[in-house]
């Protein structure tokens, strides 16, 4: 692209928007996975309202520039990795938040971190439950994007459940109105949760409406320690055919040590597995919850069981479960996956990743929001070794190939991005395919929002 082209787009926006320097546009090149093969973008967009991301997709569409979607730069799976020349439209300075308690909704910005919509929320008395690993550092516009999870969606659901409306900015520039502060709302198709999930291939949301319930009651924990991952996910399996907990998180040795070398909490180095489980029921039900959820851990095989109704003594754990990623993250670069199966399949997937593990002769730590079938498995490797990374993307690919095998996705909660588009078509198989390149391009019918992420362009879109 020529820089009279840029300098077009520096002009129809106001001073300090558009970002072109090199030295500075370096750092919207990547997202959490660090992909080495990202583009270097002509220019930033940093966003500080919705006409201005109107202005830069209108130019877009004019120049048929692309456009890659930008929060916190949080993801997992390389949705926002930049591709050679494309303008990168940056919502990180659209942060406000407004709370409606009348009708329990919060309607925010894009560039909004969830706990600061956590926050607001719990200062009028609510809740917004949705709680992704990243929760203090991602964004409500890239949990919309990739329609994220939690630890607590086992119980209270994902994103996709608490998105009433959406401001929508199509690729032409028009903004759209989906939804809005209603619960119940069936006029017209349901574009609204089309747009969910949809990892900023079909616009850029400016303005999310968000349901929020009251608040959570304080939970009950319990502990329990196995010889195996596999035996904490037959007692994942147990329990959860019998009650409903608020919290059930799995993390096998490796990751149990490398929490402790992280920010040591006193674990059991030794245990092959520890399940964390919560229930937030009220009264008579949660002593019945606990001596519940103690009683599966038992009956399949746990080697120690700890419970407890201490709110601060609960927290402790849940904060060594929210450790694990960072822990593992510090351990060097990693190839993460976010598969997920149907919750009786995960003592077989479990025993499938360690045997990949072996296939490959690499490590592969896990850790899962178990009580939904949602894996996060972790495959370290060294860049500079060939053959290291050659056996890591093996795995990689084997564990997502488990996963479909089992009934299961390539991914729960983190979306396709570019890391796992190769794997697509394998789950969805050609009609599913089809279908969505027909409604991706019905929407952007030049092919210039994200490409490259989800799938690989087909021969048509390349040649547009």
């Amino acid at each position: 692209m020529d820089e009279r082209t840029v300098q077009q787009l520096v002009g129809a926006l106001p001073e300090g928007v558009v970002v072109t320097d090199p030295a500075r546009t370096e750092g919207y090149r990547r997202d959490w996975t660090r992909a080495e093969d990202a583009g270097r973008p002509a220019a930033v967009v940093r966003a500080g309202c919705a006409d201005h991301v109107r202005t830069a997709l209108r130019w877009a569409s004019e120049h048929r520039v692309p456009v890659v979607p930008r929060g916190a730069g949080s993801g997992l799976a390389g949705g926002a990795t930049a591709v050679e020349g494309c303008v990168v439209v940056s919502t990180e300075r659209m942060t406000a938040v407004e709370i409606d308690p009348a009708n329990r909704v919060a309607v925010a910005e894009p560039g909004a971190l969830n706990a600061a919509v956590k926050e607001a929320a719990a200062a009028h008395g609510l809740w917004y439950p949705p709680d992704p690993g990243s929760f203090r550092i991602s964004s409500i516009g890239g949990n919309v994007a990739t329609d994220a999870g939690g630890i607590c969606c086992v119980k209270y659901g994902v994103t996709r459940d608490y998105v009433l409306g959406l401001d929508v900015v199509l690729p032409d520039g028009r903004l759209v109105t989906l939804g809005g502060r209603t619960v119940k709302d069936v006029a017209g198709l349901p574009l609204l949760h089309l747009f969910v999930g949809s990892e900023g291939a079909l616009g850029i949301v400016t303005e999310v409406v968000l349901r929020l319930v009251p608040p959570q009651e304080p939970a009950a924990t319990v502990v329990a320690y196995f010889d195996t991952p596999q035996d904490a996910g037959a007692a994942v399996v147990r329990m959860t055919a019998r009650l409903r907990p608020s919290m059930l998180e799995l993390l096998d040795r490796t990751t149990v040590n490398a929490v402790e070398d992280f920010r040591p909490m006193g674990l059991d180095r030794a245990a092959g597995a520890l399940l964390v489980a919560q229930t937030d029921a009220p009264g008579p039900v949660r002593s019945a919850d606990v001596e519940l959820m103690a009683d599966c851990c038992r009956a399949t095989g746990a080697r120690e069981v700890l419970a407890t109704d201490d709110p601060e003594e609960g927290d402790a754990f849940l904060e060594a479960r929210r450790a694990a990623g960072p822990a593992l993250d510090a351990r060097g670069p990693m190839l993460l996956e976010d598969v997920c199966v149907p919750v009786d399949r995960l003592p077989g997937v479990l025993e499938r990743i360690q045997a990949v593990a072996c296939e490959f002769g690499v490590e592969i730590p896990v850790v899962a929001h178990a009580g939904d079938g949602n894996l996060h498995p972790v495959i370290p490797y060294r860049p500079e070794d060939p053959n290291s990374t050659r056996r890591a993307r093996g795995a990689f690919d084997a564990v997502m190939r488990a996963a479909i095998a089992a009934g299961g996705t390539i991914t729960g909660e983190h979306g396709v991005g570019r890391a796992k588009r190769a794997a697509l078509p394998e789950q969805l198989g050609p009609d599913v395919l089809e279908l969505s390149r027909r409604i991706r391009s019905a929407v952007d019918p030049l092919g210039i929002m994200n490409p490259g992420v989800l799938w690989e362009a087909a021969p048509e879109d390349a040649a547009r």
